[in-house]
């Protein structure tokens, strides 16, 4: 299985703009379907965004969308989610996620099918 180790968390004032990165270890990256979840104090692990193989397919928590992007560098074994216009309720810690997967378009919004999975980053918006 791959190894995923998140970076580039941290605090940030509501409004503003973080991107955290997840990368990963091996020479199978693009076998991958890749997520990032979320979990907040208290609360259960949840689904953020997804992207598939080749990038070309990408899905979104409402809660998220027209904020959130993620993205994946196949040649760097990378993926990235750039969070804008954060607000105090998206603290929490963000985990990253893979899912190996034979097609190069497919996504999955579930945690319980990802495989491997980081060891999380935490972010934090202040009001």
């Amino acid at each position: 299985q791959v190894q995923l180790v998140e970076s580039g968390g941290g605090l940030v004032q509501a409004g503003g703009s973080l991107r955290i990165s997840c990368a990963a270890s091996g020479r199978t990256f693009s076998s991958y379907v890749m997520a990032w979840f979320s979990q907040a104090p208290g609360k259960e692990r949840e689904f953020v965004a997804t992207i598939s193989r080749n990038g070309d397919s990408t899905y979104y928590a409402d809660s998220v969308k027209g904020r959130f992007t993620i993205s994946r560098d196949n040649a760097k074994s990378t993926a990235s989610l750039q969070m804008n216009s954060l607000k105090p309720e998206d603290t929490a810690i963000y985990y990253c996620a893979a899912r190996p997967s034979s097609s190069r378009s497919n996504y999955y919004t579930a945690a319980t099918v990802y495989k491997s999975w980081g060891q999380g980053t935490q972010v934090t918006v202040s009001s």
